[in-house]
């Protein structure tokens, strides 16, 4: 990894490599995982399915955003207060047992959800309930899944996994809007949650017909004082992992509201439906997916690319907030979902990479925690923002608090690096570009 071009040749803080071999799809060629990413992709699906569907059935029941972001925030509340503990027992417990518990809840919680909603008793504190039901099975689920994807395919093959699995999402992500959208308009609401609870049996039977002796050896930690403490001092020593973690905060914090815009726009500034609306997403998921599979192509982790696909994130939603046409906002959102992506996942991968096994489901709790859990406290915000001033300045400050955030922590880790910016006005020459600073001093 690297802070800028011409940064190769950095210190360990600022360059991570890892080879991947096999092409793109090259994780596929593992049975384990073959049987993971076939089961995530259904239950996949029916996730993004209960989220289209959840943001409107609040929206119909209370004509808020507000509402939308308070649901929001519920459901990633739990990561923000227990997510540390999470990765806690992720380390200690083998990880796909905990899988084939938390995976049933998450199906259980879509199950009542759409009981309630069939029954026609369903009221926005039922929803608001579930959401937050949902979060926290997701507390220990996320740092499971998150560091089981390297038992099953390794560290060579581990960046090529992750790019892949959010391959996997954003494609899910293109099917399930699309059939919420259908659903709502035809059968009603309580459908889609149903299906969604349903689809969790797919990746129960993957991870009961995985065959254990092909995974590689985890490392699981005896339970002991101490251990959460422990893991916060490994991340605070390590740059590598303290930038990016920082970084995927604020994007994560500020940037990602995307049920709160989204829903915003279609309904308020365009005078669109629940149809616009799950074309938005259908569109942002086509981004996402293309960043995904560009991503399973790179064979390594650069911090450069982090930075510079946090910045230009940034910069086109605020682009998008300025919109005078729905066309051009649509036409945006493509990029805006592919440069999410790659942020995502390079960050991601870099933390994965950088950390000891024995540290992993700390580390990355961590990383989810400051990610998703940040949504409680930045939904909120970004609905009051955006029912108080309007859509679209809720969305123009998501994106410049993105771009502060980018441009700070690229300079903290050139700094840490031993990086210089140099200026460069000969013809045929990079003009603007980080240079480690001994090769400033000999250039003067």
């Amino acid at each position: 990894m690297s802070t800028g071009p011409g940064a190769d040749s950095a210190p360990a803080p600022t360059s991570t490599h890892e080879s991947t071999a096999g092409g793109t799809f090259s994780s596929l060629k593992i049975r384990n995982y073959r049987l993971f990413a076939t089961g995530a992709v259904i239950s996949n699906t029916g996730t993004w399915m209960s989220r289209i569907t959840q943001d409107w059935l609040v929206l119909s029941l209370t004509g808020s955003a507000t509402a939308v972001g308070i649901t929001t925030a519920l459901q990633f509340l739990p990561m923000l207060v227990f997510g540390l503990y999470g990765g806690v027992i992720a380390d200690r417990l083998p990880k796909r047992q905990i899988l084939l518990v938390s995976q049933a809840l998450l199906g259980l919680c879509g199950i009542a959800l759409a009981v309630l909603t069939l029954t026609g008793v369903v009221e926005v504190w039922h929803v608001y309930l579930v959401a937050f039901l949902l979060g926290m099975v997701t507390v220990v689920d996320n740092p499971a899944r998150q560091s089981f994807v390297s038992e099953m395919v390794g560290p060579a093959q581990l960046r090529n996994a992750v790019s892949l699995n959010s391959a996997n999402f954003q494609s899910a992500r293109l099917i399930g809007p699309a059939v919420a959208g259908v659903l709502i308009t035809t059968v009603g609401s309580g459908w889609a949650f149903l299906l969604n609870g349903l689809s969790f049996l797919a990746p129960l039977v993957g991870l009961l017909m995985m065959r254990t002796n092909e995974l590689h050896a985890s490392v699981t930690v005896p339970r002991a004082k101490g251990q959460l403490r422990e893991g916060l001092r490994y991340v605070r020593g390590r740059p590598e992992l303290v930038w990016p973690i920082v970084l995927v905060g604020f994007v994560g914090t500020f940037g990602f509201n995307f049920p709160i815009w989204l829903t915003a726009f279609a309904d308020e500034i365009f005078d669109g439906g629940a149809g616009m609306y799950s074309f938005f997403n259908i569109l942002m998921a086509a981004g996402s997916l293309a960043g995904a599979l560009l991503s399973a192509r790179r064979r390594s982790s650069r911090l450069r690319m982090l930075v510079l696909a946090g910045t230009a994130f940034g910069l086109l939603e605020i682009a998008a907030s300025l919109s005078p046409s729905v066309w051009l906002f649509s036409l945006l959102l493509v990029p805006i979902g592919m440069l999410g992506l790659t942020t995502n996942i390079t960050a991601n991968t870099s933390v994965q990479m950088a950390a000891d096994p024995e540290m992993r489901g700390r580390v990355m709790s961590l990383y989810m925690m400051v990610f998703a859990g940040g949504t409680p406290v930045g939904a909120p915000i970004v609905g009051w923002i955006s029912d108080t001033y309007g859509a679209r300045v809720g969305f123009a400050a998501g994106g410049a608090i993105s771009v502060i955030a980018a441009l700070c922590v690229g300079f903290a880790l050139a700094r840490v690096g031993g990086l210089r910016l140099k200026v460069d006005l000969r013809p045929g020459r990079p003009h603007v570009r980080f240079v480690p600073r001994e090769q400033l001093a000999t250039a003067a």
